[in-house]
């Protein structure tokens, strides 16, 4: 009896070793991992950013430095009509006066300078009227007119070198407030990255800004200042050619 019970059991345990085993790996049963997020992108400051993001003062800083570009942009357009020979001393005038002073009519020619205001007409215009009182008299009121109308074109053309001078010095500003905002921001231990960035972006766009408009300022400052004395000093000679006839004048006194 007892040794067909162990063979039986035996007869089991080998039917149980000769049983495929089955093994799982520790992490079958595990919860499967989620997947990973990807890491946000930096936001980038825009042009926007800047101009909006930096305050009052940088929104007043930009307003300024807008502003002193589109006047000079009117102011180099406006020179470029005016700061013409053309524009200060027409050949149709200076043709027109000689003529009239070959015919020894000093009248006709005064009227030729009263129809066509110019520069040099109203230089002209300024000795005709005294031509009765010796050409000493006329050769100052001359001179007096050269140097108001020089003036009035000079004066003119230092508005361009205005703007030449004040663009950079508002990009310098918008450059020191952008930076005084940034150490603002990184004195708090726990700086905003996002505002540190439109800070420090603050801070070379104004500055950027500021160059853009004081270098072609100051290109075409001297460019139109340049030409406007080379047009002064021919007219100066055509003057003096024009009223050098004035000499033969005689005074008749009353």
């Amino acid at each position: 009896m007892k040794k067909s019970l162990l063979a039986t059991l035996a007869a089991a345990a080998l039917l149980v070793a000769a049983a495929p085993v089955t093994t799982y790996a520790q992490d079958e049963f595990a919860p499967a991992p989620q997947a990973q997020q990807a890491p946000a992108q930096p936001k980038h400051s825009t042009f926007y950013d800047v101009l909006f993001g930096s305050g009052w003062l940088g929104t007043l800083l930009w307003l300024a430095l807008f502003g002193c570009l589109g006047y000079y942009i009117y102011l180099a357009i406006d020179c470029g009509i005016l700061v013409r020979p053309s524009k200060i001393m027409p050949d149709a005038l200076v043709n027109n006066v000689k003529e009239a002073m070959k015919e020894g009519d000093v009248v006709k020619a005064l009227q030729f300078c009263e129809n066509e205001p110019t520069p040099m007409s109203n230089i002209l215009s300024a000795g005709f009227i005294h031509v009765e009182e010796g050409f000493d008299v006329i050769s100052s009121a001359v001179d007096a007119a050269a140097d108001l109308e020089i003036e009035r074109i000079m004066q003119h053309l230092a508005w361009i070198s205005v703007c030449a001078n004040i663009a950079p010095q508002l990009g310098l500003l918008g450059t020191v407030q952008g930076m005084i905002m940034a150490f603002g921001n990184l004195g708090t231990g726990s700086p905003n990255v996002g505002l540190l960035a439109t800070n420090i972006s603050q801070a070379l766009y104004t500055t950027a800004g500021g160059l853009t408009t004081s270098i072609p300022a100051v290109c075409t400052y001297y460019f139109y200042r340049n030409r406007a004395n080379r047009i002064i000093l021919q007219m100066t000679a055509t003057t003096m050619e024009l009223i050098k006839d004035l000499r033969n004048v005689e005074v008749v006194a009353e």
